[in-house]
């Protein structure tokens, strides 16, 4: 049995997530700690610190709705193998801060790396990562790789799942976003994922 701790940045998230767990069909394997994180690097970073301070986990878990890349759709749940943020921009030749600029490797296997900023991407925004990073499947939000850090810092392996809520290349905005999380509220795929780790 591992005790799992998962950050889900919205109280919604939050809610869908102690649902899919509470009305899991089978037993659970594992032991969960859910906390909120809120939005933004800073808090999520904090709420995962914080928790790791009180007890002991084997696994650290970022869950919740996010962002892609067009070569993805509404609806797909994916679990990227890599985390970095996308709002570090370091001078070359400074030594010392590679936890802003290295990705955290994750234990997703999903060919795609979630970019974590404290912005909320749109079409050109999304454009220029892929472009500057080499990346052509990306998932984007505002928490992921913060925690990753906090979990890296600890040695406690992470795992991102995301299920896509918008794809700004193909011309979602902020309303198909709220329309998406307003209806796809099952988290379960996700407790299936966690439950086979």
């Amino acid at each position: 049995m591992k005790n799992i701790l998962i950050i889900t940045p919205m109280a919604s998230e939050r809610e869908n997530m102690l649902a899919a767990l509470n009305n899991y069909p089978n037993p659970l394997l594992n032991a969960y700690t859910i906390r909120r994180g809120y939005v933004g690097k800073v808090y999520a970073a904090a709420a995962t610190a914080l928790a790791m301070d009180e007890e002991r986990f084997d696994l650290v878990a970022v869950v919740g709705y996010a962002a892609a890349s067009k070569e993805f759709s509404t609806g797909d749940v994916v679990c990227p193998s890599a985390a970095r943020y996308h709002d570090a921009h370091v001078p070359e030749g400074l030594d010392g801060v590679s936890f802003l600029t290295d990705p955290y490797p994750l234990l997703g296997t999903d060919d795609a790396t979630i970019y974590t900023g404290d912005s909320f991407v749109g079409k050109e925004m999304i454009e220029e990562i892929k472009e500057r990073f080499g990346t052509p499947c990306a998932l984007f939000d505002m928490e992921a790789t913060a925690v990753c850090q906090i979990a890296a810092q600890r040695g406690v392996p992470a795992l991102v799942m995301k299920m896509v809520s918008d794809t700004p290349e193909k011309g979602c905005d902020a309303d198909s976003f709220e329309k998406f999380v307003t209806e796809h509220t099952d988290f379960t795929a996700f407790v299936e994922i966690l439950e086979k780790l």
